[in-house]
């Protein structure tokens, strides 16, 4: 069996964020790979290129790409060539479809997907009031939110809010606690922004036991006992129900899957 380290290299001539998630959702659909992947950004010279293809090749890896200048483009496909490795270009078909399918021709400009414009200042504002709304800190952000987000302790709200943040959408969440009364402003919100998470009773129990072994406090706190977890999803359902908003089990969805479910009852385009 081969036990080295497996790479993937991610080229860009922008900050290659888009390459690197469609590698990492690749990554997922094999269970236990233990590939590394390895970015790239804002290239703009060749020799930039020829240097990031000899390493892959020196590492046995290979190169995903979002390019869009032609010179780089070319540059990568040469070296693929010269050097044996295998290549995938993200961009590049799709783009060649938009022109054939419409007639339309590129910029050719790098880095669009991440200019300062309109779109790019809304995520910003939604990430900065992510932060400030998260947990519950201020109950007057429920007010103020495309998206609120209730649930008890484990079940990805913060992570979630972060999420949708970068889609530019502003979400507050708020920790759901038998011995907490909820905020009057929650029962002011649209139920229609309202989404209540929930999760399996034992897929509960383990999270929060590896939680706690994480921060090295002892697994049988009350904190993750089987009787308190079914206590506090017992007491948030019943808040779910009080407030008539979507319910969304968490249980076996990646955080991708829960935004876009809240983002398509939104509606709002994944």
């Amino acid at each position: 069996m081969n036990n080295k380290q497996q790479w993937l290299y991610i080229c860009s001539d922008s900050v290659g964020e888009t390459a690197e998630a469609v590698a990492r959702a690749t990554l997922r659909q094999f269970a236990g790979a233990g590939a590394r992947i390895k970015r790239f950004g804002q290239i703009r010279q060749e020799d930039e290129i020829r240097k990031i293809m000899e390493e892959a090749a020196a590492e046995g890896g290979f190169v995903a790409y979002t390019l869009v200048l032609p010179e780089l483009r070319e540059m990568i496909k040469a070296e693929s060539i010269r050097l044996g490795i295998r290549t995938v270009d993200i961009l590049g078909p799709m783009m060649q479809a938009f022109m054939d399918t419409f007639g339309n021709i590129p910029s050719q400009q790098a880095g669009l997907l991440h200019g300062l414009d309109e779109e790019y200042f809304r995520r910003v504002e939604a990430m900065e009031f992510a932060v400030k709304y998260d947990d519950g800190k201020d109950a007057s952000g429920l007010l103020l939110a495309d998206v609120v987000l209730v649930g008890v302790s484990r079940t990805s709200k913060t992570p979630l809010s972060i999420f949708l943040a970068h889609k530019g959408i502003k979400a507050a969440n708020l920790p759901v606690m038998p011995e907490v009364k909820p905020p009057a402003e929650l029962f002011l919100v649209d139920r229609k922004r309202i989404f209540g998470l929930t999760m399996d009773a034992g897929h509960m129990h383990h999270i929060r036991t590896e939680r706690l072994k994480a921060v090295g406090l002892p697994g049988g706190s009350r904190y993750a006992s089987p009787e308190r977890v079914k206590e506090e999803l017992g007491y948030s359902g019943g808040l779910m129900s009080r407030l008539g908003c979507r319910v969304v089990d968490v249980t076996s969805k990646a955080i991708e899957e829960t935004a876009g479910l809240i983002m398509e009852a939104i509606g709002r385009q994944p």
